[in-house]
């Protein structure tokens, strides 16, 4: 616990075995009161793996993509009473010794998201992000700071903390199943007045870690500046996109319980 929250750290899984346990070693655990592992009915033996390192871990029987493994993750984390989740994808491109720290800006009260930036430090290209991407990422983060109003240094980071109020208050049930969930969240985030803050993350590419191809990429960029559009069309009232509905039924509590296996620990 940190300020007398207890943290969750949530790893939505695919396919995670050969760099799971590394990146479940360098979790400070000391602050750390739960990981919970959702594994997206991977084809290999990340949840065997998780097993034997007593992780909390769920299986959703039929693949749900990386959003719909989110929004697993984030239910259940507050089912087991988060005041603070922070998400780290299991694949070790992210410093999970960072936690202490993303935790403790959300404890202050100071912020209510943080996000792991690979930009601010310049660290992405020395940890090996493709160019075309880093170049991407620049553009993307520029548009949508832009149409959003906000002076963020990237949008694209799979690393974040959030408080237990915005899990709760934000419509997750409303967004794509696909890689652009992270995007719309944030956008979300941003268009209910939380304030989101920033640390500086080094990253790190190797051919274990999970990489989306060029073609998903292009999807995914397409699909952030569809977020980015219509945050300026519900802005400027000439929308009701249902991603900043305020439609109680699109919380996660209020969303259908994923199916799949219960959560378990080693025995």
């Amino acid at each position: 616990m940190l300020h007398g929250k207890k943290i969750v750290v949530v790893m939505p899984a695919y396919h995670a075995e050969r760099t799971l346990e590394a990146c479940h070693a360098a979790i400070p655990h000391d602050i750390v009161d739960r990981v919970l592992l959702v594994d997206d009915a991977s084809g290999d033996a990340t949840v065997e793996v998780a097993h034997r390192l007593g992780i909390r871990t769920h299986r959703h029987a039929a693949n749900r993509g990386y959003g719909g493994n989110q929004k697993t993750c984030y239910a259940l984390a507050l089912d087991e009473g988060a005041d603070i989740v922070v998400m780290l994808h299991p694949d070790y491109q992210y410093e999970p010794r960072l936690i202490t720290a993303m935790a403790a800006m959300v404890a202050s009260g100071v912020y209510d998201v943080v996000i792991g930036s690979r930009i601010l430090g310049n660290t992405a290209i020395a940890g090996g992000m493709p160019r075309y991407k880093y170049v991407a990422n620049r553009l993307l983060t520029a548009v949508e700071n832009l149409l959003i109003g906000s002076k963020l240094s990237e949008f694209h980071s799979g690393y974040r903390a959030f408080s237990r109020e915005v899990l709760e208050r934000l419509p997750l049930a409303a967004n794509s199943d696909d890689f652009v969930f992270d995007n719309q969240m944030l956008v979300q985030a941003h268009a209910s007045g939380a304030r989101i803050g920033e640390i500086s993350c080094p990253t790190k590419y190797f051919p274990e870690a999970s990489e989306i191809d060029f073609r998903r990429s292009v999807v995914y960029g397409l699909g952030v500046l569809a977020t980015a559009l219509a945050y300026r069309g519900w802005k400027w009232r000439l929308l009701e996109p249902r991603l900043f509905s305020a439609d109680a039924a699109l919380r996660l509590r209020a969303a259908p319980p994923a199916t799949g296996r219960r959560l378990r620990e080693a025995e």
